[in-house]
This record gives C-alpha cells, structure tokens and sequence, in this order.
C-alpha cells in the first residue's frame, strides 16, 4: 500500500485549498492508499534558527527545538509522496508552510555540515495543491518554480501541481470542473508511483 502524506497549510478550515484538497485526498483513500494529513496550522512550528546541530548525524533526522515536527518527521520518512497543499499569500506559500520547509530543508539534506552528507529523503516523490485569485501562470507560477528548486536542490521528484482560480468572493469556488481536475491530478499522481495505488 502507498503511503501519502499531506500537508494542509490553510488557515481556513472550509477555505478553497481545502475544497479542492479535499477530492484528492478523497480519491486516494478510494484507490486505497494510506493518507496521513496534518494541518499546519494548528501545529507549533517554529522557525528555523540555521544552528546546523541536525547536520551532525547523517543516519538519523533531528533538531534541537521541540515543536510539532517532530511529529511529522516519521510520517515523511515511511512516504512515498508528499503533498504541499497551500493557497498563494504574496506569491508563495503561507507562513507555517515555509517554517515547516526552511526547517525540512536543514533536517533532510546533510549539504550544511563541515563536509557534505546525502539527502535523507532523495527520490521521494512531492506535488503541490495551490489556489490563488490571478491566472495560475501569474498566480501560482513563483509557487511553483520554487518548490522545483527545492526538490531539485533536496533531491526530491517534483509530480506536478493542481492550481484552482477562485473568481472571487462573491462567487463559488468548487465546481464540476475543478472537481475533475483534482480527481484527474489525483489519478495521475497514483500512476506515477511505483507500485500503484
């Protein structure tokens, strides 16, 4: 059975990124992966201090600040995919979601010590689930060029991204077409992983 982990970054428990995260994460449960989900935002992440003491031990993920993390660093180890799930705030991803990326960065990827160490989670494979208010490629186009740069950087295989258009507030959100869509990305993702969902 895959093993999927999403990570949830909206402040707003019915907002549009959850919508639309939502029928994913509902289409992998019914191909019968293992979905595990965390909500950044009711998690303590605390930024990171660039201290390098996890760049000490290379066989095992560690950080000296105890905070929600923790919690996360297991489930990211047993993955096969990782999913970022984040509307766009000023071009890029809310704020717990860069804490939480800045510190995995440091955790993950033994580049920072006096010589350098592997990444820790080379080769698992990541996709990002976004919204925003602008066409995706005006809205969503730096999102998403920097999360390739930090897979490539993190040696991570970028799967693609699923950008929902929100209109407006006046308007709604989720429709039969971005119902399809999030049910095809999902589709698609499963395909790419190695033994199937």
């Amino acid at each position: 059975m895959n093993r999927i982990t999403v990570f949830r970054a909206s402040p707003r428990k019915n907002g549009n990124t959850n919508a639309l995260t939502d029928v994913v994460v509902t289409r992998f449960r019914s191909r019968g992966c293992n979905v595990t989900e965390f909500s950044l935002y009711d998690m303590d992440i605390r930024p990171c201090i660039a201290c390098r003491q996890c760049q000490r031990d290379w066989e095992t993920v560690t950080c000296v600040q105890q905070d929600d993390m923790h919690q996360m660093i297991g489930a990211i180890c047993e993955s096969d995919l990782l999913i970022l799930a984040t509307p766009v705030y000023s071009w890029y991803c809310t704020p717990p979601m860069k804490a939480m990326l800045d510190r995995l960065v440091y955790m993950m990827n033994m580049y920072y010590g006096g010589e350098r160490g592997p990444s820790l989670w080379k080769g698992k494979q990541l996709a990002l689930i976004t919204t925003c208010g602008y066409p995706p490629e005006k809205g969503a186009d730096l999102l998403e060029e920097g999360i390739r740069r930090y897979c490539k950087h993190s040696q991570l295989s970028y799967e693609g991204m699923l950008c929902g258009r929100h209109m407006g507030y006046d308007t709604q959100f989720m429709d039969d077409d971005k119902h399809a869509q999030a049910i095809a990305f999902a589709d698609g993702l499963c395909s790419y992983l190695t033994s199937g969902c």
